[in-house]
């Protein structure tokens, strides 16, 4: 996924951005923070960890019901190398799709920002 951004609007969307990425609540906010006036590096990132937050909850009801450490440590892992990957790029300003699902997380919620 190759989009292009303009400095300015990096800049203006980088706190929106780092704000998704603080918990499902942040996110939440981030999404309203979007509404007027939207900003594409914003809405980027606000779908990437929109997905990323769903997709800990819905995978964290099936691995807390397995009550395993074979498959808790592995899993709270994925989440967090998934969640310093999307926000490391979101403080540096550059567009980095989580691997695998990040392209996804675009076209379901494209609706969702900008």
């Amino acid at each position: 996924m190759l989009l292009h951004f303009t400095a300015k609007e990096i800049e203006k969307g980088k706190n929106m951005a780092i704000a998704s990425h603080l918990t499902i609540l942040g996110c939440m906010i981030a999404i309203f923070m979007n509404i007027e006036p939207k900003n594409r590096f914003a809405g980027f990132y606000i779908r990437q960890t929109f997905g990323l937050h769903l997709m800990f909850y819905i995978f964290g009801y099936f691995v807390s019901n397995m009550d395993s450490l074979f498959a808790t440590v592995p899993f709270y892992l994925c989440f967090i190398v998934l969640w310093f990957y999307s926000f490391i790029g979101a403080l540096q300003g550059d567009v980095r799709a989580i691997p695998i699902v990040g392209v996804y997380f675009q076209k379901w919620f494209e609706k969702l920002s900008a």
